[in-house]
């Protein structure tokens, strides 16, 4: 296996925190998926090289670190933008146009659920069920709700985000 050294930088701040974490919960079971949690609060999703940093700071194969992160939905491999767009799929919001209101967001935005924009902006996603029924059909930008949508509310909302 090859020992991965992170460069000075304020990535490197990044990996410290990590290998910190790592270090103070080495003895509780099945840290794992808590050690991912902390390397994506950092780096904001698990590139392939924090994947093996946390392989070799925690004595397992990568293959291993790589099959749990893959196979949580809530892990991404992949950059996400500044800005975490989620459309409710769930039954109220889909019977009062949720479906409509994802692929007005893919227009506009050029992407495809589950993609990032290329600037860095936005990254587009969907739900099952946010729990806010009564005001379907609705989206969370980051940790805000916007309901009662309707398609051309979407320009007056992603411009408060840019």
């Amino acid at each position: 296996m090859t020992i991965v050294e992170p460069k000075a930088s304020p990535s490197r701040e990044k990996y410290d925190q990590l290998k910190k974490f790592i270090v103070e919960n080495k003895d509780k079971r099945g840290y794992l998926i808590p050690a991912l949690y902390k390397a994506q609060e950092l780096f904001k999703y698990l590139p392939p090289e924090v994947m093996e940093f946390i392989a070799q700071e925690m004595n397992l194969s990568e293959s291993e670190v790589f099959g749990v992160a893959t196979f949580y939905s809530y892990f991404k491999t992949n950059p996400i933008g500044r800005h975490t767009i989620t459309v409710c799929m769930g039954t109220a919001c889909y019977v009062r146009g949720a479906q409509k209101i994802l692929d007005e967001l893919e227009k506009k935005l050029g992407i495809k659920e589950g993609e990032t924009t290329e600037d860095m902006r936005f990254t587009l996603g969907c739900q099952p069920c946010f729990g806010s029924c009564g005001m379907a059909p609705v989206i969370m930008i980051d940790n805000h709700v916007h309901g009662r949508l309707t398609t051309n509310m979407l320009d007056a909302i992603l411009e408060q985000y840019k």
